[in-house]
């Protein structure tokens, strides 16, 4: 038997063993990134309340490059008030915070760099990381003031040898987390393909180095599909009381040779006490984004149901 089928086999046992149970995953956990659902703020609002969604992750405003995180303050005021308004919340605020190469590292690139390139990028991205905890305080802001409490964070674009940096990650992560703590705001990590955390086997890893309470783990099964098993093998290497949001990508519930088994996936969280929402990121880009959103939306909805 190989090592796959014993962690699946052990799976089913475990939903096997909590099916008498009713499932606490239900609609009132979904969640849209509103950015990938509408291509204006009051179209995003009105796809939520068509679903009947109590939650929205923030990114960028629908149909600009502009992040919530990093807005002026009198509009992450106006932007709270219209959420509230229409009786939504907001579950998770998504920032491209240290999304981008780290001074000393040099990150795998599909293509070369220019001679002006390089230099300008690095110039840009040194900027970057000087100002980063400066770009924290500012997300803090608006997580207060939009009623969040989760705020995503990444891990340097990706290197060669990704692990070898763990340690440095670390360290720079619990610098932000004490300041995030201060205000009762989580930091979570997203497993990002381009970064150096891509899979949940890295994810475990570096949660064993950032013990603080106030680190968790944004978890998008779709991120790693191209390196590992995402269910069950990479799930089973997590640790479950450190996810704190879950993202669904379109193509992992619309047909299609990425689809996953969500089912089985959202009856192990549920079996596993997993308390955050369950965000839908669309992320198709071949011009039909809000229509797959409403596709996706309809079949998170319908596995929902059936737990």
């Amino acid at each position: 038997m190989t090592r796959r089928e014993v962690l699946a086999g052990a799976m089913c046992a475990r939903l096997a063993f909590a099916r008498g149970q009713k499932s606490h995953i239900d609609k009132s956990r979904i969640s849209a990134i509103t950015d990938e659902i509408g291509t204006t703020p009051e179209e995003s609002i009105a796809f939520a309340k068509e679903y009947g969604l109590q939650w929205i992750e923030l990114r960028s405003v629908p149909g600009t490059q502009r992040e919530y995180a990093f807005l002026p303050e009198d509009e992450i005021k106006s932007a709270a008030a219209s959420f509230a308004a229409n009786g939504l919340r907001v579950s998770f605020m998504n920032t491209s915070l240290l999304k981008f190469a780290w001074p000393g590292t040099e990150p795998v690139r599909r293509k070369p760099e220019s001679e002006v390139e390089r230099p300008r990028r690095m110039a840009s991205e040194t900027a970057r990381f000087e100002r980063r905890m400066d770009d924290l305080s500012q997300a803090i802001d608006a997580a207060r003031i939009l009623g969040v409490d989760k705020i995503r964070v990444f891990t340097g674009s990706r290197v060669a040898e990704p692990a070898t940096l763990f340690p440095r990650i670390a360290e720079l992560l619990g610098e932000m987390a004490h300041a995030a703590g201060k205000e009762k705001i989580h930091l979570l990590v997203e497993n990002e393909g381009s970064c150096n955390v891509a899979t949940s086997a890295e994810l475990a890893a570096l949660m064993k180095l950032t013990p603080s309470k106030w680190i968790g783990m944004n978890w998008d099964p779709q991120n790693s599909l191209a390196r590992e098993v995402p269910f069950p093998d990479g799930y089973a290497l997590l640790p479950k009381n450190r996810i704190h949001n879950v993202q669904i990508k379109a193509k992992g519930v619309m047909e299609g040779p990425q689809r996953l088994d969500w089912k089985s996936i959202l009856q192990a969280l549920d079996h596993d006490g997993y308390q955050g929402e369950i965000g839908l990121e669309t992320h198709i880009f071949d011009g039909t984004l809000i229509a797959a959103a409403h596709t996706s939306m309809r079949e998170i909805l319908r596995l929902v149901s059936e737990l």
